[in-house]
């Protein structure tokens, strides 16, 4: 599991390509294409994913495989 999951429950978009093992830039060609996890963007401009969000995208990642 991310270690930099805040008390509500959110990942940076570090900690998500840190858990998925993927590069920033698979994430961002992921998010183009709308094939990512929802996310959340920051007045400032940065990205975070619920882990509810994360989990059920990843639940319906086992149900395609």
């Amino acid at each position: 599991m991310a270690t930099g999951l805040n008390q509500r429950g959110m990942l940076t978009l570090a900690d998500l390509c840190a858990e998925l093992q993927i590069s920033r830039s698979t994430f961002y060609d992921w998010r183009a294409k709308g094939r990512a996890p929802r996310c959340l963007k920051l007045p400032n401009g940065d990205l975070r994913i619920r882990r509810t969000d994360l989990d059920r995208w990843l639940a319906t990642m086992e149900e395609a495989a």
